[in-house]
């Protein structure tokens, strides 16, 4: 028996109850990579619309896009219009955040210092201090930025706040400034005793057990859902200190991570009281988005049954590849072919590198899910939508009115949710082809079946080739990646810590009885007639997985 949770049936309820909790920083997982190289849409359309319009709910930070834009010039040139729709504001600053990490001058900072710097930041709860001073310096620039709409839109011209209240973009620039370092010294975010606590909650009475625990959760289940590369000690390694790429000596990560904090309003005798805390993923890990696939088979290699190469090695390849291809977005001139970036040979002429179009992310409210198909300039706009598996609840046929003609559905599942049986699994497949159905969409049929994600098509639009059938048959988006979602457990005063004055936390969602036990019944969170609709309600969070083709 577990002494804080009881026996396993009401463990595996905390594990459901997680998937309706809004959460910042490392949630979840969402593996996504592109294996085929056409375009994300349908090659008909490129002629129509010069333009191409996404909509992201839940993506949570950022690997998705640059995975797209690093893959754009394979595609017919086009407009990239990113819409990202999270449930709190520290996902819209790491988003921020790691997109400025990407498209940083390469005379301040190389390829390898970006790609380190983006594995910590991202990955690690504990990060070295010329890594925890980038991050200030950075948090602290986009501080003064936030507030200045000039200033920003001549700085960071692919970066649209508009759409965002007053009170977000006041919200959002307060994450920053704590980033930055307003309250000074580790006590302020204690993320080892932040990590050891949710640890020991989430784990009970298996504490002292908690390497035999993490070794079954690897092998019996991460390994047998296709995640082989893991190896044991990083993952064990991760299991208990938060640190998953040790790129250095051990000894110089001590410095928290406060991208990975976030803000609720808890309840303490009768009273909301403002606190800080860590609620991300401590289950699943940020291997799988990056780790457990690669375009260069050689690094898949096995020797004697083993890996030789681990998920750490396989995930700095793959993102150093993705910061070398995302340099073409730095260097507009260069793309351009401009003679002093291109001087060809004594041989041969200069072969400029393809021209790439501009692209602006735009950030929406938190709670416009349910009222984006009321404004005239959302419906029918995104040839592509996807959904996280901890906001297919959002799915709706509103959210479906917003996609237009021919448009693709991608929804993230629960492949990687390690305190979910195969039942469970196949039950949230289940449940997500029926959302999808209801919101107007069809399963998309052809290429290789997916146990990650499910595609669709708008129904009733012209879909050669692709007719109703199970969600299995879906096909895995293209070259994008994300990593698993993680198993939460209910929030704990000594996970958390008090809120500086005036910072505006995230709203903390109560889940009712009704909608806790739809989930332990389907696995899954509520349909779109349960959505949440006030204060007092749920949304699930964000999710890492392995990243689709968009």
């Amino acid at each position: 028996m577990n002494e804080k949770g009881g026996d396993y049936g009401q463990q595996l309820k905390r594990t459901l109850w997680a998937l309706a909790q809004p959460r910042a920083g490392r949630e979840g997982v969402s593996r996504i990579i592109w294996k085929d190289k056409g375009p994300p849409v349908d090659p008909d359309s490129q002629a129509e619309n010069p333009e191409l319009n996404v909509l992201l709910l839940g993506s949570v930070d950022g690997r998705h896009l640059l995975r797209t834009l690093a893959r754009a010039a394979l595609w017919p040139r086009r407009r990239f219009h990113f819409y990202v729709l999270e449930n709190n504001l520290e996902a819209v600053a790491r988003h921020i955040l790691i997109f400025s990490l990407a498209l940083e001058d390469p005379e301040k900072m190389g390829l390898q210092e970006r790609s380190e710097t983006f594995l910590e930041v991202w990955g690690n709860a504990l990060l070295r201090p010329p890594v925890a001073a980038f991050v200030r310096a950075q948090a602290g620039r986009l501080a003064h930025l936030v507030p200045e709409p000039d200033r920003l839109a001549e700085q960071l011209p692919w970066l649209s706040l508009g759409a965002l209240k007053f009170r977000e973009r006041d919200a959002l620039e307060a994450v920053f400034r704590f980033w930055a370092g307003g309250e000074k010294g580790p006590e302020a975010f204690p993320m080892s005793r932040l990590w050891d606590s949710r640890l020991r909650q989430y784990l009970g009475s298996r504490y002292d057990a908690r390497h035999g625990v993490s070794d079954w959760d690897l092998h019996m289940k991460l390994h047998d859902r296709g995640a082989r590369v893991i190896h044991t000690r990083e993952f064990r390694r991760w299991r208990d200190t938060g640190v998953a790429f040790e790129l250095r000596d051990s000894s110089a990560y001590h410095v928290p991570n406060r991208t990975l904090a976030s803000g609720r309003l808890l309840s303490h005798r009768g009273e909301r009281v403002a606190a800080r805390g860590y609620w991300g993923d401590i289950a699943t890990g940020p291997f799988v988005a990056f780790g457990i696939e690669a375009d260069d088979e050689t690094l898949l290699r096995t020797s004697n049954g083993q890996p030789v190469k681990t998920a750490g090695e396989i995930t700095e390849h793959n993102v150093a590849e993705l910061f070398r291809e995302m340099a073409a977005w730095g260097h507009p001139r260069a793309a351009e072919g401009d003679p002093e970036q291109v001087q060809g040979g004594a041989e041969g002429s200069p072969e400029p590198a393809p021209v790439l179009e501009p692209f602006t992310v735009h950030f929406l409210p938190l709670d416009s899910a349910h009222t984006l198909h009321h404004k005239s300039c959302y419906k029918g706009q995104f040839q592509l939508l996807y959904v996280a598996c901890g906001m297919v609840h959002l799915l709706s046929p509103e959210l479906g009115a917003c996609v237009a003609p021919r448009g693709r559905l991608i929804v993230e599942l629960a492949q990687f949710l390690v305190d979910l049986r195969q039942e469970q699994l196949h039950a949230f497949s289940r449940r997500v082809g029926e959302l999808a159905q209801a919101a107007g969409f069809a399963p998309q049929l052809g290429g290789k079946p997916s146990d990650t994600f499910a595609r669709f098509y708008k129904a009733g639009d012209s879909a050669p080739g692709h007719e109703d059938q199970a969600v299995e048959s879906g096909t895995p988006p293209p070259d994008v990646l994300a990593p698993p979602l993680e198993a939460t457990d209910w929030p704990s005063e000594d996970r958390t810590q008090p809120l500086e004055p005036g910072t505006p936390p995230s709203e903390p969602l109560k889940l009712t009885s009704e909608s806790q036990a739809s989930l332990l019944e389907a696995s899954v969170p509520p349909t779109g007639s349960q959505a949440p609709k006030s204060e007092n309600q749920n949304v699930p969070p964000e999710t890492k997985s392995p990243i689709p083709d968009l």
